[in-house]
């Protein structure tokens, strides 16, 4: 199926108030145009340079989405261009994307990534020392925390309901409380191959790859 069709139907099977990201890295600029050119105005990237790169040549309306990892020597690179950071994972990160948003008077709007899993191989804070992040949060004035982000273990069906469901119980905590900089408008997760379950469970903002654009 051609990019149309796939996010035709994608979009089939979402309840209004899911906010669809194009996950579009490794794709080509005439891709996402395909993409955009639908409707999508959502786009994520996880690498600085590829996202820096493709800015330029697409059009100024679209939202992007930073969801890879976030090397504190690369936030300059993104201050005043994503709408959105999905991986903020460390009090260190935060200082640096303080600093360098200060130093032009703007505000970075961020996701918490969480390592619900507390897989080696991904990153995001383990939620014992959440509490330690949302505190350093809280005394920012240009970081504004809207959610929480998590990229869940692979697994059975079972296993992944309760990652997603854990999730949203934090989510849940968290948004009954007052914080200063901090509120849960968005609970990002799920992709392609689960984020049907993951809107079950929850979730109000998914990142989709392969089910827009194909396998690599």
């Amino acid at each position: 199926m051609s990019i149309e069709e796939n996010i035709s139907e994608i979009k089939k099977t979402l309840p209004k108030n899911i906010t669809l990201i194009a996950v579009s890295k490794t794709k080509s600029v005439e891709f996402i145009d395909e993409a955009y050119n639908t409707g999508i105005r959502d786009f994520g990237e996880n690498k600085v340079q590829e996202l820096i790169d493709k800015i330029d040549k697409l059009p100024n309306d679209i939202n992007w989405h930073f969801i890879g990892h976030l090397q504190t020597n690369k936030v300059k690179y993104l201050v005043g261009k994503v709408s959105l950071i999905h991986s903020l994972d460390s009090v260190k990160l935060l200082n640096e994307i303080e600093k360098q948003y200060k130093k032009n008077n703007l505000t970075a709007n961020v996701l918490i990534e969480i390592n619900i899993g507390k897989e080696d191989s991904k990153s995001g804070i383990f939620v014992e020392h959440l509490d330690e992040l949302i505190s350093a949060c809280e005394t920012c004035e240009h970081v504004k925390v809207k959610g929480l982000m998590a990229i869940i273990p692979k697994g059975h069906e079972n296993v992944c309901r309760k990652h997603f469901g854990q999730m949203k119980s934090i989510w849940d905590t968290l948004k009954s409380k007052s914080f200063n900089n901090l509120s849960m408008e968005y609970l990002s997760m799920g992709m392609t191959e689960d984020y049907e379950l993951a809107i079950k469970e929850g979730s109000n903002m998914i990142r989709i790859g392969t089910g827009i654009f194909g396998l690599r």
